[in-house]
């Protein structure tokens, strides 16, 4: 990686967050114990709820071989016009999915995490803009993923083969041609879902008129194949996880366990160490004690909740599926090298870092601004370190309102 270098912080102010509210500083609230499912995936036959779906046929594989009969799950916002052009592209990060806006229910298990950027009158105005969210491939609420049904009906398991972000752009890119979508506007993501923006940049320069890449990298580095390595090895450890093929196992038998530690690995490099000894410090949780070998700290509690939060809500084959594609993230991979392929993007580029994020830092975002011809550079100050991106909208709306309304400033909408 090339040294870090001096940028400028975007400086706006900011409105006062919302934040748990438990008894006392940093405690955080125990919910109550309840069975976790075997696997949070959403599986054909349930309510389908805001999704759509689209079959884009076999993809032939970055990596070798192929992965047949593929369908793409994806949410609409918006209406597209005549000319297929007006349209924004949004991309979700590891744990998300294409429920950037709406209420949770039966066929969602969380509400939007979007909302603040994404509707009517929001930086991204879906009365101006087609907006369009796809469920990643190797995802696990309506694209195919390893708790799909392979040809033989069978949930893939272990036998789902190894996906690169190329081959979830392919499928992307198909899922375009599928509604209609001759050329995005824009196409924005944040963290994984960066990695996506910057794959479309080079592989259909034709496609994409603007891009905004969030809190990203051109290529994973050592110390995030590290710290994806020891998540990995959570999961695969957990003897429920039986090498990928638990989807038969009953609810509270599944590899919970393994991905809720995860998840609590993943979370600390989400957030600040400045947030995490500010907000929680030292304090024991509500009336436990540590010093019995037992008891938590609130910052133990706050990870052991995050932890079970997804385990409700996500699949573990995804999430190790997912975690491989982000590993082999290199978008010079076969192409000169990260700077002649960034140099060849020829879309209007927005990079934004967030200034303490500890998992991309902003020199990542840094080496992206300086290897694309013309683009613009924010560094948000935050004290949420890497999840800047998804609680700072008084600073991060403005900045992406404005890169749009000079990409697409006479887009049609009819």
């Amino acid at each position: 990686m090339p040294e870090p270098y001096d940028v400028p912080v975007t400086s706006q102010p900011r409105r006062a967050r919302r934040t748990v509210a438990p008894a006392a500083r940093g405690q955080v609230r125990t919910p109550e114990v309840s069975v976790l499912p075997a696997s949070a995936a959403w599986r054909p036959g349930r309510p389908a709820g805001d999704r759509k779906f689209v079959d884009v046929g076999t993809l032939d594989l970055d990596g070798g071989g192929e992965l047949p009969g593929v369908r793409m799950a994806y949410e609409t916002w918006g209406t597209l016009n005549a000319r297929g052009d007006n349209a924004v592209l949004v991309l979700h990060a590891l744990t998300g999915d294409s429920h950037v806006v709406g209420e949770a229910g039966p066929a969602h298990p969380t509400p939007g995490w979007w909302p603040a950027m994404v509707g009517p009158g929001r930086p991204i105005d879906t009365n101006r803009y087609f907006v369009v969210a796809p469920n990643v491939l190797g995802g696990c609420q309506g694209s195919t993923g390893p708790a799909s049904p392979a040809p033989d009906g069978a949930p893939w398991g272990s036998r789902f083969p190894a996906l690169t972000v190329r081959d979830q752009v392919e499928a992307e890119i198909r899922l375009a041609d599928a509604i209609g979508v001759t050329q995005w506007a824009l196409v924005i993501g944040a963290s994984m879902g960066g990695h996506r923006v910057l794959e479309w940049a080079v592989t259909a320069p034709d496609r994409v008129r603007g891009l905004a890449a969030i809190a990203t990298a051109a290529q994973t580095s050592g110390d995030q194949i590290a710290w994806a390595h020891a998540q990995l090895g959570a999961i695969r450890a957990d003897p429920a996880f039986r090498g990928g093929d638990y989807y038969d196992a009953p609810d509270g038998e599944g590899p919970t366990a393994g991905l809720a530690i995860a998840r609590q690995i993943a979370h600390t490099t989400y957030r600040s160490a400045r947030e995490l000894d500010t907000r929680f410090g030292r304090i024991p949780q509500r009336a436990e004690n540590p010093l019995d070998g037992s008891g938590r700290y609130a910052v133990q509690s706050y990870l052991d909740h995050h932890g079970s939060k997804l385990a409700r809500r996500f699949d573990a084959g995804s999430y190790v599926a997912l975690t491989q594609s982000m590993i082999t993230h290199d978008i010079g991979r076969d192409r000169g090298g990260v700077e002649t392929a960034l140099a060849s993007v020829t879309a209007r580029a927005l990079v934004i870092a967030v200034d303490s994020d500890r998992l991309f830092l902003p020199a990542h975002s840094a080496r992206i601004a300086r290897g694309i011809p013309d683009a613009d550079l924010h560094v948000m100050h935050s004290d949420y370190g890497h999840d800047g991106f998804l609680i700072e909208f008084d600073t991060l709306g403005p900045i992406v309102a404005a890169f749009l309304g000079e990409v697409a400033p006479a887009v049609r909408t009819s």
